[in-house]
């Protein structure tokens, strides 16, 4: 039994394995999971619904969970920014910025190496997804 807000005990076992400079994608329900995200890289289940569960519920209680050094978005192919942005900056806070890439760029780093697993949501708004980098705790 936890006294935390995450309870979802494979998220819970997937970020108790990640480490300094480990990648986390949190996916929208446009991305494609099977072809978009590192090979072997496990994918978490979280798209009950269209709308359902949205990317604002998972990041707010990875925020809380673990330390984050940066944040990419996906920047539309058109250009400008995903209104959702303006949501996921509450969230994050002031001091951890919110870098954009452009789409097939973003693609190749959810493949890359240091990818430790996705969350896949049910977050219908375009354009949605985050990848985000693990930081460090700092030695008391």
């Amino acid at each position: 039994m936890l006294r935390y807000p995450l309870i979802h005990p494979p998220l819970l076992s997937a970020l108790a394995a990640t480490g300094h400079g480990s990648r986390i994608l949190l996916a929208d329900a446009n991305y494609a999971h099977a072809t978009n995200v590192r090979a072997g890289a496990q994918v978490i289940h979280l798209n009950l619904r269209p709308g359902l569960v949205r990317m604002d519920d998972v990041l707010e209680v990875l925020v809380d969970a673990v330390p984050l050094e940066s944040v990419h978005s996906m920047r539309p192919d058109e250009g400008g920014e995903p209104e959702v942005l303006a949501r996921y900056r509450e969230l994050l806070g002031p001091d951890l910025p919110i870098e954009a890439m452009d789409r097939l760029e973003f693609y190749e780093a959810a493949k890359g190496p240091d990818v430790a697993f996705a969350v896949a949501t049910g977050d219908d708004r375009l354009y949605a997804n985050l990848l985000l980098t693990v930081g460090y705790i700092v030695p008391k």
